[in-house]
């Protein structure tokens, strides 16, 4: 974590995909983790489906002006179709866009893995390695970025 890093004050969206709950409560508990070690107290949590559908509800969020960053958590993993890439990809590139088009950060704790197994390593408890713990750290850390060079970009500052 980075040093003096705080999220006090900062209201934090959570986009949650529903599919692959096994792994999604994993990530989800991680963000949990990442927030109370940051002091962040205001959360908005908002459950989809699967991943193709983070992006839309990231943007919602975005939009409503009442967050000041979000963290997309969810899997995708590889199965027999070619599926698991139109999922992944797109879930990728939305999530891109949505920040890029809203200049509110958005982290992507979205995992695109083989297996099960690949899936379980990346979303491990305490002193693990969690994805959604990494993401919500970085959720506060581009929140703080944007609050001090965001006016600048937009040139009313």
């Amino acid at each position: 974590m980075p040093e003096g890093l705080t999220g006090t004050g900062l209201t934090i969206g959570v986009v949650r995909a529903r599919w692959n709950p096994a792994v999604v409560d994993r990530l989800a508990a991680g963000v949990e983790r990442a927030m109370a070690e940051l002091k962040v107290t205001r959360i908005v949590e908002v459950a989809v489906p699967g991943c193709f559908e983070i992006p839309l509800a990231a943007g919602y969020l975005t939009g409503s002006g009442q967050v000041d960053a979000v963290v997309c958590i969810g899997a995708v993993i590889r199965g027999e179709t070619t599926h698991y890439e139109l999922v992944s990809q797109e879930c990728a590139r939305g999530i891109q866009d949505v920040q890029r088009a809203s200049g509110v950060p958005v982290l992507f704790g979205v995992l695109t893995v083989e297996e099960h197994e690949q899936a379980m390593a990346r979303s491990e408890g305490p002193g693990g390695h969690n994805v959604g713990e990494e993401a919500a750290v970085g959720a506060v850390e581009m929140a703080r970025l944007a609050q001090k060079w965001a006016p600048f970009a937009s040139g009313s500052g």
